[in-house]
């Protein structure tokens, strides 16, 4: 007591001020750290390393320990395959809408992580090992491996070069040594800044790249470096006629488009890598062809955005809130709604980018199946179709919140599908760009520490403060509080002092 009485007020102060500064900076870095990896430094802590020391970890039995570490690796396996990232079959060409976009806002639309897979695609799609043997090809195989754009685009003009030379020099017979249409597939990607300049870009590819199929064609069985180069001719020929149509949808030649998706579809129906049925539903919407749309869905059904939510929409006109509330839902309806569950359960992000409440980035070029960069490339190009039929955005509106009440919570299972993965945030910040705020689910709640370190350095901060300003009033509080915390304390001491002698108890205090 004699202690307390000796405390001035200045002292409460510092006290006050000295626990609010630590507790704030405890609160930064807990804040810091929980935005980057997701979870709390200090129950990280305690989990990793307190809880051992406690005994939380049964070592007892070797086996169960042994199975245990099997079935994280087989977790950690499933996580990887389910954050799979898959090319974008509607990507935009970098030289005529990405680098535009750059030129305008002066910010980069691709990542890095994007960009470095779409290299490793081109590796696969457009080389193969018997390169080394055709001297465009050569240059073309290093050119699709550099990082720097300018690097690229000049490598591809000597593959060209070397054809031009080629025919001043040889037969007709030698200059198909020369002929290289992934240097025009590159040119019409990366450097022509219009569609249409593209387009001729790609239309002379396209005269070599059939010369160049015909030909492995007839000699795939001769062995496996020709099964190869056959195989490498396949996929520049599907690449290059499937882009041919996207300029053509791009150029307003709908129709056209689609009589050249319906084409490569039934001249490769094997090579499902590409995904040429995204197109074709995507231009069959443009012409609000839904009876083709309906059957390009039931022939490709699958996992994927488009899939689940377009097919319950067609049939649905003039939807009003007001006229289903009098009348109840119709059969039209109900499917509707039960498309837009199966929908917003396989991936959650889509419906807040549709009705328009978070704002819209150009798509990359890979996308994560259920995750945001999927919900950006889906609204990207299929929102204008979701306007066109009546009523569709107001159903979306009014039910796609129900769909989280049917999902189990935790979400250790799904409702209609597998359960959502936790590793969709940490792909879809690599392949977004830093700009673009990613949405997150499920919403990750705040640990309990950084809660109550807020609430710490909020009323320490209060305590100082009001010290400062009344020290007299605040010390004759603290004093009280003081006492009354240390009352059951004396009160014990007090009953030891009666109950002990006073010699014993005197001996006591002198130790």
């Amino acid at each position: 007591i004699m202690f307390l009485n000796t405390l001035t007020p200045k002292f409460y102060v510092a006290l006050t001020g000295t626990s609010s500064l630590i507790s704030g900076l405890i609160l930064i870095f807990e804040w810091w750290y929980f935005r980057k990896y997701g979870t709390s430094f200090i129950e990280q802590v305690s989990v990793s390393h307190l809880r051992p020391l406690l005994g939380g970890v049964d070592n007892s039995s070797p086996n169960s320990s042994s199975s245990s570490s099997n079935g994280d690796a087989d977790s950690s396996r499933q996580s990887v395959s389910e954050c799979k990232v898959w090319r974008n079959p509607l990507n935009l060409f970098r030289g005529a809408e990405y680098n535009r976009y750059t030129w305008v806002t002066g910010r980069e639309p691709l990542t890095y992580y994007d960009m470095n897979l779409s290299a490793q695609d081109h590796q696969t799609f457009f080389t193969c090992d018997s390169d080394h043997l055709r001297p465009a090809d050569a240059i073309m195989q290093k050119a699709w491996r550099e990082r720097n754009p300018q690097a690229r685009i000049t490598a591809a003009h000597e593959a060209l070069d070397l054809e031009d030379l080629a025919r001043l020099i040889y037969t007709h017979y030698s200059i198909r040594y020369f002929l290289c249409a992934t240097a025009y597939i590159l040119l019409a990607e990366e450097e022509a800044t219009t569609i249409v300049e593209a387009e001729k870009l790609f239309k002379q590819a396209l005269k070599i790249g059939e010369s160049c199929y015909r030909r492995s064609q007839q000699l795939q069985h001769h062995g496996a470096q020709y099964e190869a180069q056959h195989r490498r001719d396949t996929n520049v020929l599907v690449y290059i006629k499937r882009r041919l149509a996207m300029c053509s949808r791009k150029l307003g030649r709908t129709r056209e488009a689609v009589k050249m998706m319906r084409d490569l579809m039934k001249e490769f129906p094997l090579l499902s890598m590409f995904n040429i049925h995204e197109n074709l539903l995507e231009s069959l919407l443009e012409l609000q062809n839904y009876a083709d749309v309906q059957a390009v869905l039931a022939k490709y059904d699958g996992t994927s955005t488009s899939h689940l939510s377009l097919g319950g929409f067609v049939c649905v006109c003039r939807f009003s809130p007001e006229a289903a509330s009098r009348r109840g839902l119709s059969t039209a309806e109900m499917n509707a709604v039960e498309a837009i569950h199966r929908a917003v359960e396989f991936n959650p992000h889509v419906p807040k980018y549709l009705l328009e409440m978070k704002s819209l980035i150009l798509p990359p070029e890979h996308i994560l199946k259920r995750g945001d960069s999927e919900a950006i490339a889906y609204t990207f190009f299929h929102l204008q179709h979701w306007k066109r039929v009546e009523g569709a955005l107001n159903l979306l509106h009014c039910t796609w919140e129900g769909t989280f009440r049917m999902i189990p919570y935790p979400l250790e299972k799904g409702h209609l599908f597998y359960p959502y993965p936790v590793c969709t945030e940490t792909a879809d910040r690599e392949l977004l760009p830093m700009f673009h705020e990613v949405s997150v689910y499920p919403k990750k709640e705040l640990p309990f520490f950084i809660l109550f370190t807020a609430g710490l350095c909020s009323f320490t901060a209060m305590l100082a403060l009001l010290t400062h300003q009344f020290p007299e009033l605040m010390g004759v509080f603290a004093k009280a509080f003081l006492s009354t915390l240390f009352a059951p304390l004396n009160f014990i001491m007090e009953k030891v002092e009666s109950i002990l002698p006073s010699s014993l108890w005197h001996q006591l205090t002198r130790i």
